[in-house]
């Protein structure tokens, strides 16, 4: 059952990158795009992620239950050592959903929109940024609990170089997601061609920050080209993430959309295997040398028992309906 719950946890993260991801993604599009271009992207940016807009932190919640219920000795250290960002990634999107919420359904159109359209810009720009900050710190071997000082134990076990570059990657990640998914939004030739040069930038932001990822990495000692080039799985994933790059490409130059959005999904989900399976199942490298392992540091066996169990019986209740509200809204834009 173990296998079950580390299974759910992987896809709960994977969904909510790609879909979290996309709706992220959107306030940061929409802060990059020239004022004249600003409000016909929000329109567009609206409509691309209205379907998963009210499902889309589910995802999280459940990363966070099983790592509560299943993996306590790694959601004690993740909360202690990385609350600060995790504090300011929540408050990010608290932030970013009340601005949306009161920019969309105000009544009055006075200057507090302003307001609320800049804190959705920036809250959507800064919390996936403190996502990568926390992902980084998790395999950077940064969080080390025989510091003494607090700020060894709670700066800089999340504040470094590779920690920057990994967020700025997942911004990037972001708005590419946003712009892919879009493209099937657009109403006329003028928006498509609009958010196909917004796809086109976001890639080449994309691969900048990659580089910069890899650079940054070789700078601190982390060894993450032999954890993606080191074994046929990491190269195998790179190739198949540039493939489906290339394959959007011929898409977007075509004019022919319907398999972009399942490719970018499909790239993301390449990346996360490409970053993660070399040091599976040892979720957090610690900076003392040691590490927390989701088969060594689980809950008692009958905890995961039922909370396997109860992972599955709900799949079969969540998944049905999120596609029925995908679905649901697809017909309402016909």
């Amino acid at each position: 059952m173990i296998y079950v719950v580390i299974g759910f946890l992987w896809l709960s993260i994977c969904l909510y990158i790609i879909l979290g991801g996309a709706d992220f993604g959107a306030g940061i599009v929409e802060l990059f795009t020239n004022k004249k271009a600003r409000h016909k992207t929000q329109e567009i940016m609206y409509e691309s992620i209205a379907p998963v807009w009210e499902a889309n932190h589910m995802w999280l919640i459940i990363a966070i239950v099983i790592l509560f219920v299943g993996f306590p000795e790694i959601y004690t250290t993740m909360s202690t050592y990385l609350h600060i960002p995790l504090v300011l990634m929540l408050v990010g999107i608290i932030a970013r959903g009340t601005a949306f919420t009161f920019r969309h359904y105000d009544a009055v159109k006075d200057n507090w929109q302003v307001l609320y359209t800049q804190i959705f810009y920036y809250a959507s720009l800064l919390t996936p940024f403190f996502l990568g900050l926390i992902a980084a710190a998790t395999v950077s071997h940064s969080i080390n609990p025989d510091a003494v000082t607090f700020v060894d134990l709670y700066i800089f076990s999340w504040l470094n170089w590779f920690g920057v570059s990994v967020g700025l990657f997942t911004v990037a990640l972001c708005a590419y997601l946003a712009s892919i998914f879009s493209l099937r939004e657009t109403r006329d030739k003028a928006d498509l061609l609009l958010m196909i040069r917004k796809s086109k930038q976001t890639m080449i932001f994309v691969v900048i920050t990659g580089i910069l990822v890899f650079v940054t990495a070789y700078i601190s000692d982390i060894p993450l080209l032999m954890w993606v080039f080191s074994k046929p799985l990491g190269i195998m994933s790179i190739a198949f993430a540039t493939i489906a790059l290339l394959l959007i490409l011929r898409a977007m130059n075509r004019q022919k959309l319907l398999p972009v959005r399942a490719l970018a999904g499909f790239q993301m989900v390449m990346i996360l295997v490409a970053a993660t399976y070399q040091h599976n199942p040892n979720i957090i490298l610690l900076g003392n040398g040691q590490h927390l392992s989701l088969l060594e540091h689980m809950a008692p066996e009958k905890t995961i028992a039922a909370l396997g169990w109860a992972l599955m019986l709900g799949s079969l209740f969540i998944l049905p309906f999120l596609f029925y509200l995908m679905a649901s809204f697809s017909k309402l834009r016909k």
